[in-house]
């Protein structure tokens, strides 16, 4: 992203830099004291040539000054990226973000992002000061969508987006935000090893256990479409490599650079042709090249959309909680898995507190990081995710008002009703995907928790105010599309 920068150029007014570095260059009196053509003066062989030196002598010195007065310009406004309307329309009027050509000759237009948001609700004239507060938008702190790649890059891809000999498979893992992140890297890392990609497989999730397929959640056509000039997206392997001997990597250190891929893989995949990764969650450096960044950025806000039905049901649901008034979305994280992970205690008593200590001890592999902190020193650093009542109590004290609507996202939580008690308690109009449906509409997705999780991200994405009860994924994407 491009930071917007709110400076006034100190030749906006002058017809050109070219112009008004001859006015104020102290060159100027030379051109006055340059004879005029009109004049006839008799011939000399030595006069010519003085000219000549003199003029080049100009033009040098102009080149020189317009250099420097366009490093000026460039650092007053470092984006040459196109500005957006305030106001959104939809995907298909946008401005082009960028466009690249399809083999049928359509533009590929890219909208600010695959999911545009409903409008902010206006803040009541009845509202008290505190609650206008509450309800106040981002404003994005001057940044700004920017996805114009370098020379560099638009050449090298002319090659990359043809790719049919070395290809690369992803096996991505976890739930729904897990996956999105899982599938951006998985882009900038065929990226990289200038590698085709099959589309990424969802491995059924051991604590999620839904056997989704990506195109059953993701527009494939569209994730295809949009990344054709960055790699070459395919849906599954050529019959050509279906007898090679693929490489195979189930681990990756943490961090890792494009350095490092190149290093560990491009020669094998050079010689076998196919390379299947597995494992790669946040192992990617959050430091590349500023190219692979936007291509990041690309995957993540316009190359994955969710299929029409997801789409549509999800605008469904957020319509009819948008037409009641302005809502927050809760992301609460209270499912079992949370805990176990988190090595915390749920707030609930001794009695859930032991089910879910026996469930880490028979399954240690499932706590994640900092293995030698008690649960009481894992809250005090921050690692613990809120309960119920701890985010009724963040939520009074920001202002929020107590007739407010809720929008309950996440899974069912652990200890049911009686982990939802604190927040009930404080904000009775708590509303959930299951409320907002109408007979049958959740039916076909009742065991598919990667749909349900997609539902909750789009009306999440349409809320006037978002909070997650636990650092996620989930958290960032939609921080990110809001601009907060």
């Amino acid at each position: 992203m491009a930071r917007l920068r709110n400076i006034k150029s100190s030749f906006i007014k002058t017809p050109s830099p070219f112009f008004t570095f001859l006015l104020v260059s102290p060159f100027t009196s030379l051109l006055s004291k340059l004879p005029s053509p009109r004049i006839h003066r008799p011939y000399s062989s030595s006069r010519p040539r003085s000219y000549i030196f003199v003029i080049f002598l100009l033009i040098l010195l102009s080149l020189l000054g317009l250099s420097q007065l366009r490093l000026v310009s460039v650092s007053q406004n470092p984006s040459p990226c196109p500005s957006f309307p305030t106001l959104l329309s939809p995907p298909t009027s946008h401005p082009p973000f960028a466009s690249l050509s399809s083999k049928n000759h359509e533009p590929v237009v890219l909208s600010r992002s695959a999911t545009v948001p409903l409008p902010v609700h206006p803040v009541s004239v009845n509202a008290t000061a505190e609650e206008a507060e509450f309800w106040a938008q981002p404003d994005g702190e001057g940044y700004r969508p920017c996805l114009d790649f370098t020379t560099q890059y638009r050449k090298a891809s002319a090659k990359i987006s043809k790719e049919k000999q070395k290809f690369l498979v992803v096996v991505v893992v976890g739930g729904l935000n897990q996956q999105r992140k899982q599938i951006v890297d998985a882009v900038v890392i065929a990226r990289i090893l200038e590698a085709a990609l099959i589309v990424p497989v969802l491995e059924v999730d051991q604590v999620w256990k839904d056997e989704s397929e990506f195109s059953e959640i993701f527009d494939v056509d569209h994730f295809k479409r949009t990344l054709q000039a960055d790699v070459r997206v395919l849906s599954s392997l050529p019959s050509t490599h279906l007898s090679s001997k693929p490489i195979i990597n189930g681990r990756m250190p943490d961090n890792v650079s494009p350095l490092w891929i190149r290093t560990k893989f491009l020669t094998e995949l050079n010689r076998g042709g196919v390379l299947i990764l597995r494992g790669t969650y946040s192992k990617l450096s959050k430091n590349l090249p500023l190219d692979l960044q936007k291509l990041r950025c690309k995957v993540a806000f316009h190359a994955l959309r969710f299929t029409s039905p997801i789409q549509e049901l999800g605008d469904k649901f957020a319509r009819r909680m948008w037409i009641k008034g302005p809502y927050i979305a809760l992301h609460l994280r209270l499912e079992k898995d949370v805990w176990v992970r988190s090595g915390c205690l749920t707030g609930l008593g001794p009695e859930h507190d032991d089910i879910i200590r026996k469930t880490r001890e028979s399954q240690p592999q499932l706590l994640t990081e900092r293995l030698n902190m008690t649960h009481t020193n894992r809250r005090l650093a921050g690692l613990c995710p809120l309960n119920a009542l701890q985010v009724a109590r963040l939520i009074n004290a920001l202002g929020a008002p107590r007739t407010v609507q809720v929008y309950r996202a996440g899974g069912e939580p652990f200890g049911g009703a009686l982990a939802l008690q604190g927040l009930v308690r404080e904000f009775p109009n708590i509303v959930t995907k299951e409320m907002l449906a109408r007979e049958g509409e959740l039916t076909p997705y009742m065991n598919r928790s990667t749909v349900m999780a997609a539902l909750d991200y789009i009306v999440s994405l349409d809320s006037d105010v978002f909070l997650p009860s636990h650092g996620g994924n989930m958290g960032s994407a939609i921080q990110a599309l809001n601009g907060a």
